[in-house]
């Protein structure tokens, strides 16, 4: 198919309006699961804010007119943003073709996405996103500028990822700007780790790329130092750019901005609040 070829609709992209009941899917697993108490389902500690999925109308009129060209629905496991355990996408039958495809973790309302998609239509695009609203501006950006390269999935990407994808799948993945959690006693539920570093490796393809950026310090050095510390990745920028903020630094090990990365209105308001973005890059070693 040519790049920017409108799509046939895959196997499981579906448009399922937020709020609106809908029977389990079929196939889904009864069985309990970890975390799983008399049937209730108990909530594990996450890496996101979870927000409501109700839209106003004219989200819901976006996501009723354009979602099934974009959204993939999966089978559930227990709870509206995890994925079954036996659930797996094929990005070929998804995107009805073979290239390149970067998975955005975290996608917001999809101005980075879009932009990148418009700018690369030989390229596909698969986001992983818990705010709906946000994904139905991510849905209205993409109708509006008419891309056809983007799936979006709403899920939990540490609980889906493991699953969801095969090794090697990815060319890049994209972590932009990850809720911080900023009380030190939160900090455990930041995304980027060193067991989710792991798992971002097995997708990448050898000397593909995972690319961070953040505008909180402290967050900045963690994700450089979960690089470092990954045996899977190298750090491609050690020892470059040096961070007089840093509790080492003279240690530096940050990128230069990815030009491929967008000022978005968010990281606009961390500029006019002051604080300035780091961009962490780590590079997948080679597979025996």
């Amino acid at each position: 198919m040519s790049a920017g070829a409108p799509h046939s609709r895959a196997p499981g992209v579906v448009g399922p309006v937020p709020g609106v009941p809908r029977a389990p899917a079929p196939g889904a697993s009864p069985r309990r699961r970890p975390g799983q108490e008399g049937g209730v389902f108990m909530a594990r500690t996450k890496s996101f804010t979870r927000r409501s999925r109700e839209l106003p109308p004219n989200l819901r009129r976006t996501w009723e007119a354009v979602a099934p060209r974009y959204v993939i629905e999966p089978r559930r496991g227990v709870g509206r943003t995890t994925v079954a355990e036996d659930f797996a996408l094929d990005p070929v039958e998804v995107f009805g073709r073979r290239a390149p495809l970067t998975i955005e973790i975290g996608s917001g309302t999809g101005e980075q996405l879009v932009a990148a998609a418009a700018a690369h239509p030989d390229r596909d695009y698969l986001a992983l996103e818990v705010w709906v609203p946000g994904i139905a501006k991510l849905l209205s950006k993409a109708a509006g500028a008419g891309v056809e390269n983007i799936r979006v999935l709403e899920a939990d990407a540490a609980q889906a990822l493991p699953h969801l994808l095969g090794e090697a799948t990815a060319r890049e993945v994209w972590t932009f700007f990850p809720d911080p959690w900023r009380k030190a006693r939160h900090r455990k539920r930041r995304l980027v780790s060193d067991a989710f570093a792991l798992e971002v490796a097995r997708l990448l393809e050898d000397g593909g790329a995972w690319r961070m950026a953040t505008d909180w310090d402290d967050y900045a050095w963690q994700m450089r130092d979960v690089v470092e510390a990954c045996p899977l990745l190298e750090n491609p920028h050690a020892g470059e750019r040096p961070d007089p903020a840093d509790p080492r630094p003279d240690r530096g090990g940050f990128a230069p901005r990815y030009e491929g990365r967008i000022i978005t209105h968010f990281e606009t308001r961390g500029l006019d609040a002051g604080r300035r973005a780091h961009d962490i890059v780590g590079v997948r070693v080679p597979r025996a």
